[in-house]
Parts: structure tokens; C-alpha cells; sequence
């Protein structure tokens, strides 16, 4: 089953409703709302508004993560990628951006600037416990693995 995604406008029509670029994209892409180019400095992040509120189904989230052309050629990245947009939040989407890059970069009105992608939520039921079943692993942590 497609889940179906509700979206309003926060601010007068400009820019196009998400949507996805190719026929096997499990991103949809996410513009920039802005009046104005905005201009980021070597490491300055910023709440870039999209102009959009959606209401996804129960069950579902969205995820905001970066988009590779974009990341690669000027660094423009995401400070909490992916970000969630939970199924009951009515807000705006604004895209928490961060410029990697060693030189200034422009997000101009339109831009598409990241990514949305819509997925299932598992959601787990908690217990302490006073203890838990070996693995072959252990409490072995990063890059225990590459030795």
C-alpha cells in the first residue's frame, strides 16, 4: 500500500510540491522557501524554511537527508541527517544545513536542497533486563571489525 502524505503551504504557492525525479527514487526533493539567496559561510548552518507542513499516516516518518551532487560539489550537508519528521508533527519543514565546503556557498530561492524520504516506523517495547544473551561480537565497538 502507497501511504499517502497530506501537504499544505505554509506561505503563498512558489515552489513545487515534492516529488520524485526518477522512477525508481526513493527521495523526494525538498526546495528552499526563501525571499532572498542566502549565503553560507565555511561551517555556518542554518533552518532553511521549504514553505510546506505535511501529514503523514500513522505508522510512517518522514526522513530529510542530504543530496549527494550537492554534498560532493559545494558540501552542503545536514546537521542531523537524516532528520525525522514524525507522524503527528504539523509545522513547517525547515532543513538544517551546514556547509562543509572551504568557500562560501549560495542557497537561492527554488534550490532543491535535500531530500525526503517517507518510511515505515517499528516501534519497540522497552524492558530492563539483568543481563543480555552473548554474541559473537560483544561489546566490541567502532571499527572492531577492520582490525
Amino acid at each position: 500500500m502507497t501511504p499517502q502524505v497530506k501537504i499544505i503551504r505554509t506561505r503563498p504557492h512558489r515552489w513545487p510540491l515534492p516529488r520524485y525525479h526518477s522512477e525508481h527514487a526513493a527521495g523526494a526533493d525538498l526546495s528552499a522557501d526563501l525571499d532572498a539567496a542566502r549565503e553560507l559561510g565555511p561551517l555556518e548552518r542554518a533552518a532553511i524554511p521549504t514553505g510546506i507542513a505535511i501529514e503523514l499516516p500513522a505508522g510512517y516518518e518522514a526522513q530529510v537527508r542530504p543530496r549527494s551532487g550537492r554534498a560532493l560539489a559545494e558540501g552542503l550537508a545536514l546537521v542531523n541527517s537524516p532528520g525525522t519528521i514524525d507522524a503527528d508533527y504539523r509545522g513547517e519543514i525547515r532543513v538544517i544545513v551546514i556547509n562543509l565546503g572551504n568557500a562560501p556557498l549560495t542557497i537561492r530561492p527554488g534550490d532543491r536542497i535535500a531530500q525526503m524520504v517517507i518510511a515505515p516506523v517499528a516501534r519497540a517495547e522497552f524492558s530492563e533486563a539483568g543481563s543480555l544473551d552473548s554474541s559473537d561480537r560483544g561489546d566490541g565497538g567502532f571499527g572492531h571489525t577492520g582490525r
